[in-house]
C-alpha cells in the first residue's frame, strides 16, 4: 500500500497540476501551429489559384538556371530567318519590342548578322550585355569531342560576344564530321557518325563551362528517354532542354521531369510554326482570344509561360514582334480549356532523324 505524507501529497498534486498545465500549453501550441499551417496552406492554395490570373507581368518572367549562372527570359526570339538579308532588321525589331532572349544556331548561317544587330541595337538603346541572354547551338557535324570547342569559338566569334549565355547540342544525332552541314550519300540519305556517343559530346560541352566562355549548357530536339541517361551521367547537369511544344504537343512527361530536376523547358514552335490550318485557327484558342481581347498568338504564348515553360517565337515584322511580346495572363478557366485540347500533332520530325524540318536543304 502506498502511503503519502500530507507534504508529499501536496507535492504530487502540484507536480500533476504542472504536468497537466504543460500538456494544456503544449496542446494549445500544437493547435495554433496546426491552424497556422492551415492558414499558410490556404494562402499557398490561394496563391496557386491566383497564379493563373495575377501574374504581375508575364512578359518579364525569367527562369533561373540550375547551375546558378543567371536567369533566362521566358519570352525568347528565334533567329531562324530564312532570308539572311532580313536578319539584322528583324532582330532589331525584336530588340525594340523588348525581347531580351535571342536563340541562334550555327546551322542557321546568320550568327554574324544577329550579332551585328544586337550590338547596334544595344548601343542605340543603352542596353547592357548582362541584360541580353544569347543562346547558340552545336550542329550535328561537330559532335566529335575535338570539334566541340572550335565550333563553339567560331559561333562566339561570329556573334561578337565575350561569352555565350547558353550553348545547346542542336540534336542528339551525330552527322559525318566536316564542313558540309547536311552530308548525304548517293541515295540522298543522311550520313551519320556512329563513332561518337552523345555522352562523349556532353563531356566536351562541360569543358566549355569550365573555361568560362559559356555560362550554361543544354540539349535540344531530345526525347525524355535520351535525356534521362545524360542527366544522370552529367557532371554539369543540363540547364535547359529545348523541344517542340504547344497545345497539340504538350510534352507533359518531359515537362514534369524538367520541373522536378530544375531544368528549364524551352518550347519552340509554340504557335505551331504558323502552319495553317493549325493552332492559330483552333476553335478553342480562337474563342478564348475573342473573349479576352487578345490574338490567338498571344493566347498561345501566355499559356506556354503560365505552364512554366520558356518559349521561342519569330516575327518578320515589327508589329508582329510587338504582338508576340505583349502577352498577359489567362484566367484559370481559359488555361484549363487549352489543357483539355485533345488533338496531338508533332510538326517537326527532327527528334527522329536529326534533320530539322524547318530549315530547307541546301541552307
Amino acid at each position: 500500500m502506498l502511503i503519502l505524507t500530507v507534504a508529499a501529497a501536496h507535492e504530487v498534486r502540484s507536480t500533476l497540476r504542472l504536468d497537466v498545465d504543460q500538456l494544456a500549453d503544449k496542446t494549445d501550441e500544437v493547435l495554433r501551429n496546426t491552424l497556422d499551417g492551415f492558414a499558410v496552406d490556404d494562402r499557398r492554395a490561394k496563391a496557386r489559384r491566383l497564379s493563373m490570373t495575377d501574374f504581375s507581368d508575364l512578359r518579364l518572367t525569367r527562369m533561373p538556371l540550375n547551375n546558378g549562372s543567371g536567369q533566362m527570359p521566358a519570352l525568347g526570339f528565334g533567329t531562324l530567318i530564312l532570308d539572311i538579308t532580313e536578319t539584322i532588321t528583324v532582330t532589331r525589331h525584336a530588340l525594340e519590342a523588348r525581347f531580351r532572349h535571342f536563340d541562334c544556331s550555327e546551322r542557321y548561317r546568320n550568327e554574324r548578322e544577329v550579332g551585328e544587330a544586337l550590338q547596334a541595337g544595344c548601343a542605340a538603346e543603352g542596353i547592357q550585355r548582362e541584360d541580353i541572354f544569347v543562346t547558340t547551338t552545336l550542329w550535328n557535324t561537330n559532335h566529335r569531342p575535338e570539334r566541340v570547342e572550335p565550333a563553339f569559338e567560331a559561333s562566339r566569334d561570329r556573334l561578337g560576344l565575350e561569352y555565350v549565355d547558353l550553348y545547346l547540342i542542336h540534336t542528339p544525332f551525330a552527322f559525318q564530321p566536316g564542313d558540309e552541314q547536311d552530308p548525304r550519300d548517293q541515295n540522298g540519305n543522311v550520313i551519320y557518325d556512329r563513332g561518337v556517343t552523345l555522352l562523349d559530346t556532353w563531356r566536351a560541352m562541360e569543358s566549355l563551362v569550365d573555361k568560362g566562355r559559356c555560362r550554361a549548357i543544354g540539349l535540344s530536339d531530345i526525347t525524355l528517354n535520351e535525356l534521362s541517361p545524360i542527366y544522370e551521367s552529367a557532371r554539369i547537369k543540363p540547364a535547359v532542354v529545348q523541344v517542340e511544344a504547344h497545345p497539340y504537343l504538350p510534352e507533359t512527361a518531359l515537362l514534369k521531369f524538367c520541373k522536378e530536376k530544375g531544368v528549364v523547358f524551352l518550347a519552340f514552335a509554340p504557335l505551331g510554326h504558323g502552319m495553317r490550318p493549325g493552332l492559330l485557327e483552333d476553335p478553342v484558342i480562337s474563342a478564348i482570344a475573342a473573349r479576352v481581347g487578345k490574338t490567338p498568338a498571344q493566347v498561345l504564348l501566355a499559356w506556354a509561360v503560365q505552364r512554366g515553360t520558356a518559349l521561342l517565337t519569330t516575327a518578320k515584322t515589327a508589329a508582329h514582334a510587338r504582338e508576340n511580346f505583349d502577352i498577359s495572363a489567362l484566367s484559370e478557366d481559359a488555361f484549363d480549356e487549352i489543357n483539355r485540347i485533345e488533338i496531338r500533332q508533332r510538326l517537326n520530325q527532327v527528334v527522329d532523324t536529326g534533320v530539322p524540318g524547318f530549315i530547307p536543304r541546301g541552307r
